[in-house]
């Protein structure tokens, strides 16, 4: 009895050996053929600000291993000013003289306020409106009433970076420069800085 439980013991002491070989066998095998260099499918170029680089637009995986796909696509999500085969580039900064006038204004704050000057290292809130625009290649009037009736009006909804906002019923003006905030020169002993449009009562807006 006693010869007959060993036996039975290890016969199955070897059937799990056997097991146990197997499997290390077949994992050993997957783990080859991950490790194994795969084979990129044909490059496209992306232009990017720097250069034109070739990227796969899919990657072939190892043959053979269960569950896994032959290849497994490559994408790009489309990044400003990157233009890929798979799309168009995602729009970039906005540019032009109102994207201008925006740089000009914000290279400015912390200048002082001085009432009746119009630039380029002392401002009152009109005479910075009309010196940023003027950086920008463009005439506006002087005064923040004449500013209030420049260009065409836009609602407080619509309002896009290089728009000249108006407050207190059109005696203070500055450019928005987006995220809901301005950039002016507000009233004496303040420098030229970035506040949010909400901050002031709102009298209009008018793009240029």
């Amino acid at each position: 009895m006693a010869t007959t439980t060993v036996k039975r013991q290890v016969r199955g002491m070897q059937r799990t050996a056997r097991r146990a070989a197997v499997a290390g066998a077949v994992g050993a095998a997957t783990l080859s053929a991950l490790l194994l260099p795969a084979t990129p499918a044909s490059a496209q170029p992306v232009n990017t600000p720097v250069g034109t680089f070739d990227v796969p637009d899919q990657i072939q995986l190892p043959a053979g291993i269960p569950g896994l796909p032959e290849s497994l696509p490559v994408n790009i999500p489309a990044l400003p000013g990157i233009l890929t085969p798979w799309g168009p580039a995602a729009p970039g900064p906005q540019s032009g003289p109102r994207q201008a006038a925006v740089n000009a204004a914000l290279s400015r704050v912390g200048d002082p306020y001085v009432y009746g000057a119009a630039g380029p290292d002392a401002f009152d809130c009109s005479g910075l409106v009309q010196w940023s625009y003027a950086q920008a290649g463009i005439s506006l009037p002087r005064t923040s009433y004449e500013q209030l009736n420049s260009g065409s009006p836009v609602s407080f909804d619509d309002l896009e970076p290089g728009d000249v906002v108006s407050f207190y019923g059109g005696s203070h003006s500055g450019i928005y420069v987006g995220d809901g905030n301005v950039v002016h020169a507000s009233t004496s002993g303040q420098p030229v800085k970035v506040a949010p449009v909400s901050s002031m009562p709102f009298a209009g807006a008018r793009r240029i």
